[in-house]
């Protein structure tokens, strides 16, 4: 009868312990640098290349500094040859960043990600783009 009742009392235990150390565990996912690129002074793109070694995406950040920009798009190519288009038409001041973007698909490859910008009459000091992304 004592077996009964401890493993009553074991089971909830183990519950909660393996819920507070998927918690811990998924708390310290950090966002990673997939990489930057320095604007130039006129309507462009830029292309950031991910290699597969980076592993499989759910969600992307990009972060303006050093100058400003107006963003138009930007179009993530996954490895299987996919795309999404991410509609972003926001005027980024020095220091901005977009939403978090969740990729289409949860975990996708990244093969690149290509920005569409321009920088007319916004800054006199050309802006670097950061791009993030998170597993």
């Amino acid at each position: 009868m004592e077996n009964k009742k401890r493993q009553k009392l074991i089971l909830p235990f183990l519950m909660v312990l393996f819920l507070v150390a998927s918690s811990f565990s998924t708390a310290k996912i950090k966002w990673e640098h997939l990489g930057s690129r320095t604007v130039n002074y006129k309507i462009d793109r830029d292309v950031i290349k991910v290699t597969a070694k980076d592993g499989a995406f759910k969600k992307l950040k990009v972060k303006v500094t050093n100058g400003s920009i107006n963003m138009h798009r930007i179009v993530v190519q996954y490895g299987n040859g996919e795309k999404q288009v991410i509609q972003v038409k926001k005027n980024f001041k020095k220091g901005s960043a977009t939403r978090v973007i969740d990729l289409k698909g949860n975990k996708r490859i990244i093969r690149d990600i290509t920005f569409f910008y321009d920088t007319k009459n916004f800054s006199k000091n050309r802006a670097k783009v950061h791009v993030f992304g998170k597993h």
